[in-house]
């Protein structure tokens, strides 16, 4: 009786973290303006995502590229197979790591989860988050 008391605790107590473990991320999923596709999977060792498509056309035929970046020898990378989503690690219920935004050229402490179906996005400058929710893309 006591075995099966100790066999039952040690079952339950290996059972807990993948009970409390981050929900998956991965797939590819429309950005909250609706201007891109981010494909989010493993990157070597760590979670990353990267511009799989930008639905918003380009200028005059152009492919986008990298402006805003403050590397000069960057800023012509194109967009699509751009790094977005960083270093990303699972912590509690969501995952942590870095979010790259072209839009401003900058790179912010990202924190990613589940919502429903959705995913949401949080860019953070210390104290400060702003969230954005993506959905899953077709």
């Amino acid at each position: 009786m006591i075995l099966r008391l100790f066999i039952g605790l040690a079952v339950m107590a290996a059972a807990a973290p993948l009970a409390a473990a981050a929900p998956p991320i991965a797939g590819r999923w429309l950005t909250a303006d609706g201007g891109a596709v981010v494909a989010i999977g493993d990157c070597g060792g760590s979670i990353c995502g990267r511009v799989v498509k930008v639905i918003k056309g380009p200028p005059a035929g152009k492919p986008w590229v990298d402006a805003l970046n403050p590397d000069p020898k960057l800023k012509t990378r194109p967009l699509v197979g751009l790094p977005i989503l960083t270093e990303m690690a699972a912590s509690g219920d969501g995952w942590k790591g870095k979010i790259y935004d072209p839009k401003s050229g900058k790179t912010y402490r990202a924190v990613v989860g589940r919502d429903g179906a959705n995913l949401k996005v949080q860019g953070c400058i210390a104290i400060f988050c702003q969230t954005m929710i993506w959905t899953r893309a077709g």
